[in-house]
């Protein structure tokens, strides 16, 4: 089976796998990048990941997440700054390429969203020193609009970008499908993105029709209805080469399923419909 070209954020197989297991899966088949999550790195200890990623000569495609930056008042603010320094020093110890930001919704109480997307352009400047002494580049991530009142309040990938360019060259985007296929200005965004050179990351599964659960229902790619081929095009040809990452939150079907059956898919599906 070939992988090459693919990578497998973690949480795809979260519930078969802790992350050391999780890496040698992917190495047996061939797969030689991930992105792991922070609870994950936390409950196998951030040395032995770093070890395990290390002995598999694993790519780090990103680190899952920092963010979260919105909050009621200045303690909740400076503490969500501390946790993303914490945050930056993790995935610089296991050599990631970005660490990926869902970057908080409206806080709690509140009806003002762009006060809320204020809040993240003030956050993600308050980690910038510490970003770039560690050469972090951080990778805001859109998300649908459904998540915009607790998730993120940053929904587009040009809200995204128009906070990347506030704040300098090393603030990008991870553009991923299950939450920006629906834009009427993708394209054109995402040529934005490639002129500036923020592109970091390129996440992929796919949008199912019913979708039963707004967080836990995403698709493999194939089962739902976007068009991979014709986004990794407009991603290529705005000049990213990068991996393609399956992010895939599946309560009810894929982390239900044997671990090796939901990789063996995964590659499957990325060689027929995504390239």
């Amino acid at each position: 089976m070939n992988a090459e070209g693919l990578s497998i954020n973690l949480a795809t197989v979260r519930e078969q796998w802790n992350l050391g297991e999780a890496v040698e899966a992917c190495a047996k088949l061939g797969i030689k990048a991930i992105d792991p999550w922070r609870d994950q790195v936390t409950k196998f200890g951030l040395d032995n990941s770093a070890k395990v990623i290390r002995d598999h000569g694993m790519q780090v495609t990103g680190y899952c997440r920092g963010g979260m930056f919105t909050a009621v008042d200045a303690k909740g603010r400076a503490a969500a700054i501390g946790e993303n320094k914490r945050a930056i020093d993790e995935a610089q110890t296991l050599g990631a390429e970005c660490l990926v930001l869902v970057v908080g919704g409206v806080p709690q109480g509140s009806t003002d969203i762009i006060g809320a997307r204020t809040q993240v352009a003030e956050g993600i400047n308050a980690i910038l020193d510490h970003a770039r002494a560690a050469k972090m580049p951080l990778a805001i991530e859109p998300l649908h609009p459904m998540y915009a009142a607790d998730r993120a309040c940053v929904n587009t990938i040009k809200q995204a970008l128009d906070i990347a360019v506030q704040l300098g060259s090393d603030v990008g985007v991870a553009i991923d499908t299950y939450h920006v296929w629906w834009d009427p200005e993708l394209k054109e965004q995402i040529e934005r993105a490639g002129r500036e050179k923020r592109i970091f990351g390129h996440h992929i599964c796919d949008w199912l029709v019913p979708t039963k659960d707004m967080l836990l229902d995403r698709g493999m790619m194939g089962d739902g209805i976007i068009d991979f081929k014709g986004f990794r095009s407009m991603i290529e040809a705005a000049g990213f080469h990068g991996p393609q990452e399956v992010e895939i939150f599946s309560a009810a079907d894929w982390w239900k399923r044997p671990g090796e059956e939901v990789l063996k898919t995964c590659i499957e599906r990325y060689n027929k419909l995504c390239k």
